[in-house]
This record gives C-alpha cells, sequence and structure tokens, in this order.
C-alpha cells in the first residue's frame, strides 16, 4: 500500500515538528508559544503533547528532519510509547546537519551538504532511530544549482532505498522552486523517475510553485506543503488572514497531498485543524502574492529565537 492509499482518510493536515524539535527556529511570536526554558525534557514534552494531540484529531502525517535539532528522537521516542499508532506515516529529510549545539544564539544552526557522504551518514542516523518507521526520506532544500540533481552516484544510491520501500523525494526552496521541480521530474535511473514526492513552500505570499506542482502530481508524486504559513507572517498581523484561511488555501490547491502544520502550541494546532471547515472566497487574498524574490529576501531576514 502506498502512502496516498495509507493517508486516505485521514486529514490533510500534517505535523511538522521543526518548530519543537530544537530550541531556535524562525517563526514569528516563538517567545510567547515555547516554554521560557527550552530543555531538551521540556521541548521533547511538548512535542509529545502535540503529537498526542494530532492523533487523537485523526493527524497520520508527521514530518521531521535531521536538522530539526531531536525531533527525529522525540518522534521516534512517541512511536515507541504508543504502538497503537502503527498508521502513522513518518517523513524525513536529510542534506542539513543541526550545527546549534541546542543554542537560540548560535552563530550558524545548520549546515547543507547534499554529497554522498553525507546521504549514508545521515540516513544511518535516521535509521538507528527510526528504524522501519521510516515512510519518505527527501533530500532537504534543493534547489537549482544543487549537485543531488546531477549526482549519478547519489541517484544509484537512493534507488537502492527506494527499492527497500521508502519513497525517495525532495523538498525545495528559495525563488526557483519550479524549476527545481521540473528538473527533478526528469531524474530517471534505469528508466524509471527516481524522485517520487515532492515537498515545497506555497502560500498566499509566495504561490510561485503552484504550476511545477501541479506537474509533479500529475506525474503521480506525493506533494507536501511547507509553510503555509509563511513562518507566521499570515498568522498574526492586521492585515493577516489568520491561520486557518491561509492553510485553507492551501488545502484548496488540487495537487496537494498534505499541508503541513507547524504548530507549536495546541492551541495553534486545534486552530489551524479549523482549515479543513473554512469556507469562503478561495480568490479573497490573491492580492497577498509578492514576487518570489522578495519573498526569498524577507524570509532570509527572518531572525533565529
Amino acid at each position: 500500500m502506498d502512502i496516498v492509499e495509507r493517508l486516505a482518510g485521514a486529514p490533510r493536515i500534517g505535523l511538522g515538528l521543526a518548530a519543537v524539535g530544537r530550541p531556535g527556529y524562525i517563526n514569528l511570536g516563538r517567545a510567547a508559544d515555547l516554554p521560557a526554558e527550552r530543555s531538551v525534557e521540556a521541548m521533547r514534552a511538548r512535542a509529545h503533547e502535540l503529537l498526542d494531540q494530532a492523533y487523537a484529531a485523526g493527524i497520520r502525517y508527521v514530518d521531521v528532519a535531521r536538522s530539526y535539532g531531536r525531533a527525529e528522537e522525540f518522534l521516534a521516542q512517541w512511536l515507541r510509547a504508543r504502538p497503537d499508532a502503527d498508521d502513522v506515516v513518518v517523513g524525513s529529510k536529510w542534506g542539513y546537519t543541526y550545527t546549534a549545539g541546542w543554542r537560540v544564539d548560535a552563530e550558524v544552526h545548520e549546515t547543507k551538504d547534499h554529497g554522498v557522504a553525507t546521504f549514508t551518514r545521515q540516513l544511518g542516523e535516521t535509521r538507528a532511530l527510526l528504524g522501519d518507521r521510516l515512510d519518505l526520506y527527501q533530500i532537504h532544500s534543493v534547489t537549482p544549482d544543487s549537485p543531488a540533481l546531477r549526482d549519478a552516484d547519489l541517484h544509484r544510491r537512493l534507488a537502492d532505498l527506494a527499492a527497500q520501500g521508502t519513497v525517495v523525494g525532495l523538498s525545495t526552496s528559495g525563488p526557483a522552486q519550479a524549476e527545481t521541480i521540473r528538473a527533478a521530474l526528469g531524474v530517471r535511473v534505469d528508466g524509471r523517475p527516481l524522485f517520487r514526492s515532492v515537498q515545497a513552500t506555497w502560500n498566499l505570499l509566495e504561490p510561485s510553485a503552484g504550476p511545477a506542482l501541479g506537474e509533479a502530481h500529475g506525474a503521480g508524486c506525493l506533494v507536501v506543503v511547507k509553510e503555509a504559513l509563511a513562518n507566521g507572517r499570515l498568522a498574526v498581523g492586521e492585515h493577516a488572514p489568520g491561520d486557518a484561511a491561509a492553510l485553507a488555501a492551501a488545502l484548496r490547491q488540487p495537487w496537494a497531498t498534505v499541508v503541513l502544520s507547524g504548530a507549536a502550541t495546541g492551541d495553534q494546532l486545534a486552530s489551524n485543524l479549523r482549515a479543513q471547515e473554512c469556507t469562503g472566497d478561495p480568490d479573497r487574498w490573491a492580492g497577498l502574492a509578492v514576487p518570489a524574490d522578495r519573498y526569498w529576501a524577507d524570509r532570509s531576514r527572518l531572525p533565529w529565537a
């Protein structure tokens, strides 16, 4: 049974643990969202609370990554404590290494490398934590210049992983997401498409990847939407549509398989889930879109907090 079949009947909202897997991230309002003391124990407790709430609400897709601090570890511990949660679909990512040492004020929070050595090391680390619960493994934050789009040795190793039953995909970032997605759709090993999932930023401020995501969906790929709230920019502020409306806009896209909630509190998750009942004109907020270059430049200036 493939991932889409396993998720049939579940909410199309998934839970991403980027915001609660490490003490520092770039979401707005973070100081009020998390415990004052962001110890490993406090963050683990918050992650487990959110996972319990998400599972009770029917959510069955959880997103983590090697660079999300201890998110894989927190999820693995929760899965071991919840043997009844055997229907959860787990997606993780490799390609960034967490370097902040559990500090918010670190000079460098993560480093990027898409080479074979990093893949081999991080796959071993992920498997040590998640074992056979790893359903989807994606290259983290691919851009058009990434060697991951051209490295034949890496492609062969990824194909070997896919042959073992793990879906292989990529996440994208930056103003040229559409170019990256289309390049990835053209990668083949032994005549077969290699990448069977795409995780991309799409939101009311930055919808430029939409047509390419439609092409990926048409090619049979699982499509996961990340940053639907633009790191909180669409959830707060006098002229923001609010979290439920912003998520609802992503859910309305016919190519979206899963739209991630990056909630850091139970109240946020409950509010995010209300997106499933949102009604109204989907074009109401179309005027919020900005040029992709501007969006990503603004995002790069968000502080880690």
